[in-house]
C-alpha cells in the first residue's frame, strides 16, 4: 500500500476513534446555520474537480466534497451542505462571467454537478468552488464553437485503462502540460474494480504493484465510491481533469470486466448482477462532469450523445457495454459460427439508430466515433489459424458490417474511429473483411494505449509484429503506456501517440513515438 493511502487510512481510523463522523463538522445547534457555515475538519475538496461536456454556451462543472474520502461516511454530515461556484473570463478571478450556488446532497455523496449556461462560444473559462471558508483549487474549460462555425483546427487528447495499482499517473500529468486543448476523450476503465494484490500481471509477466487498490472487489455502492475516491485523490489525475473539459464515457472495468448488458463473466444471476450495475452506476454519476440528461435510473443511464466542433469536426460518443447481446464463443479468443450471429447488437437499435442518424445529417468534415472496443478487423493468429477477441467488434459482426455499409453507402465524410481497450496503440484502417480487404477502406481507426494498465510496456512484442505482418490493414503498433494527441484541420487528421518511458516510479519522461495522419477524403492511414 503506497504511502498516501496509509496516511489516508490512519487519519481516518484516529477520527472515528475521537469522536465518530459527526466531529468532522462543527456543531451548531440551529440545522439551518449548520447547513449555512460548515466547517470542515480537513480541506472538503480533496478529490478535485472536474468540467465536462462542453457546449457553445457554456459547461458541467463537478466537485465532490470529501474531507476523509476513505472513511466511512468520507468526512460528511448525512445532510445537504450549500456550495457556491464561480467561472472566469480570466485566472485571477477578476472577471466573474457566471455564479451561482447549489447543493452538495447526500444521496449523491456529496457531489455537484453544475450545467453551467449562458457564456460565450469557443471561449477559454476557468471555474472554482466554495464550500463555508474552504475554496477549491481552480480548473480550466473551454466552450464549442458556435453551431455553424468555420474554424482552422481542432485539438484534443484521448486518454483511458489506468489501473491504479499498475503504475503511476504520470501520463495525465503531462497530458495536462501540453498546450491547451479543446478537450479530452476518455474512453474508459476510469477504475478498476479488482481486490487489492501485491503483485499484478503485466506483458513481462509477473509485476510488484508499487500501489495497492483498498478494500475488497466492488459489489456495493460504498465500494465504488471509495474506489473512485481512491483514484481521483491522485494529484496527477486531477491535473488533467483541471487543464481541459472532459467528455467520458465507461468500458467494462466501471463495473465487472467484460460485462454485456445483464451479464457478467461470472454467471451472476442477471436480477443479482443488475444491483451491482445499479450501485456502480450511481458511483460513475456521481464522479463524472456528467449533464443531468445522464441521470441513472436504476441499472441503466444513456451515455451516447454528440458534440459539434462548428463544420469542422463532430464527435458521437458511443456505449459499446449497455446494449450489447452476450459474447460469441463463450468470450474466448478464437473463431466459431456465432460471430456471424444475425441478431448480434453491439450498440442496441435505439443507439444504432441515433448513430446512423448523426452520420447522416453531419455537416462536419470529420466525423468520430468514440467508443470502447477496437473495430478493426484483425486475425489476431499470425499463423495459419483464426482468432478474434470477442469483446470486441470482431466479435459482432453483422453489426460491424451494418455500420460500415451505411457509412460507406451513405458517403460519410472523413469516419475515424477512437478506440481504447486493448492496452497497447494501434492505427489502421477498416474494411468489411479484413481477410478480404476491398481496394479502398471504408474508415480508419486509432487505439490509445492504457495510461498505466499492464506495466511499463514495450515498443512491441515479437508477436505483435508477427500480428501486424499478417494483417495488412494495420499501419502500427507499440505497447508502451501514454495517450494520444489528435490535431484536426480540414486537409488533415493527425495522431500522435505519446508514450512513457515507465509508469512503474514516478516522474516518467513522455515522447512522441510516432505521427500518424489521415488526409481529408482518403480512409488510409500514413506517416505525417
Amino acid at each position: 500500500m503506497d504511502d498516501h493511502t496509509i496516511r489516508a487510512l490512519t487519519l481516518s481510523r484516529r477520527r472515528m476513534l475521537a469522536g465518530g463522523l459527526g466531529a468532522l463538522l462543527a456543531p451548531a445547534l440551529d440545522p439551518r446555520q449548520a447547513q449555512a457555515q460548515p466547517v470542515f475538519a480537513d480541506y472538503p475538496f480533496q478529490l478535485g474537480l472536474a468540467a465536462g461536456d462542453p457546449a457553445p454556451d457554456g459547461f458541467v462543472i463537478w466537485t465532490r466534497l470529501a474531507p476523509d474520502p476513505l472513511a466511512v461516511g468520507y468526512g460528511m454530515p448525512a445532510r445537504p451542505v450549500p456550495v457556491s461556484w464561480e467561472v472566469a473570463e480570466d485566472e485571477a478571478f477578476t472577471r466573474i462571467a457566471a455564479g451561482g450556488e447549489t447543493v452538495a446532497r447526500p444521496e449523491l455523496a456529496h457531489a455537484v454537478h453544475v450545467e453551467v449556461a449562458g457564456l460565450s462560444p469557443a471561449r477559454t473559462y476557468h471555474y472554482r468552488f466554495m464550500a463555508g471558508a474552504e475554496r477549491s483549487l481552480a480548473g480550466r474549460a473551454r466552450t464549442t464553437p458556435a453551431a455553424g462555425a468555420s474554424l482552422a483546427r481542432v485539438r484534443f487528447g484521448v486518454v483511458g485503462c489506468q489501473h491504479y495499482e499498475q503504475g503511476f499517473y504520470t501520463a495525465h500529468r503531462r497530458l495536462a502540460e501540453e498546450d491547451e486543448l479543446d478537450f479530452v476523450f476518455c474512453y474508459g476503465d476510469y477504475i478498476y474494480e479488482g481486490r487489492s494484490a501485491r503483485v499484478g500481471n503485466s506483458a513481462a509477466g509477473p509485476q510488484a504493484n508499487q500501489r495497492q487498490h483498498v478494500g475488497q472487489e466492488t459489489y456495493s455502492l460504498d465500494d465504488y465510491r471509495r474506489r473512485y475516491a481512491q483514484y481521483k485523490m491522485d494529484p496527477d489525475l486531477q491535473a488533467s481533469h483541471a487543464a481541459a473539459a472532459w467528455f467520458v464515457t465507461w468500458d467494462d472495468h466501471e463495473i465487472d470486466n467484460n460485462w454485456a448488458a445483464d451479464l457478467d463473466q461470472d454467471g451472476t444471476d442477471p436480477a443479482i448482477f443488475r444491483l451491482r450495475q445499479q450501485s456502480a452506476m450511481q458511483a460513475y454519476y456521481e464522479h463524472m462532469p456528467l449533464r443531468r440528461s445522464a441521470f441513472p435510473a436504476g441499472p441503466a443511464m444513456r451515455l451516447y450523445r454528440r458534440a459539434d466542433y462548428g463544420t469542422l469536426l463532430r464527435l458521437n460518443l458511443l456505449d459499446t457495454r449497455q446494449y450489447r447481446t452476450e459474447h460469441p464463443c463463450g468470450g474466448r479468443w478464437g473463431a466459431c459460427n456465432e460471430l456471424e450471429r444475425a441478431q448480434a447488437e453491439m450498440l442496441g437499435a435505439a443507439q444504432e439508430q441515433f448513430l446512423f442518424d448523426s452520420l447522416s445529417s453531419s455537416p462536419a468534415r470529420w466525423n468520430l466515433l468514440a467508443q470502447q472496443v477496437m473495430m478493426m478487423d484483425l486475425d489476431r493468429d499470425p499463423g495459419p489459424g483464426y482468432m478474434v477477441n470477442p469483446d470486441s467488434w470482431g466479435g459482432y459482426r453483422t453489426p460491424r458490417a451494418r455500420l460500415l455499409r451505411h457509412i460507406r453507402d451513405r458517403r460519410v465524410a472523413n469516419p475515424v474511429v477512437l478506440t481504447g481497450d486493448e492496452h497497447q496503440n494501434y492505427a489502421g484502417e477498416l474494411h468489411l473483411d479484413g481477410r478480404n480487404p476491398e481496394p479502398r477502406a471504408i474508415a480508419t481507426e486509432f487505439v490509445a494505449t492504457s495510461i498505466t494498465s499492464g506495466g511499463d510496456g514495450s515498443d512491441q512484442s515479437p508477436r505483435m509484429a508477427q500480428v501486424q505482418a499478417a494483417n495488412p490493414q494495420l499501419k502500427f503498433n507499440n505497447s508502451q503506456r501514454g495517450y494520444m494527441l489528435c490535431d484536426v484541420t480540414a486537409e488533415r487528421f493527425e495522431t500522435a501517440f505519446r508514450v512513457m518511458d515507465r509508469v512503474s516510479a514516478p516522474g516518467g519522461a513522455v515522447s512522441t513515438r510516432a505521427k500518424l495522419v489521415v488526409p481529408n477524403g482518403e480512409a488510409v492511414v500514413v506517416p505525417a
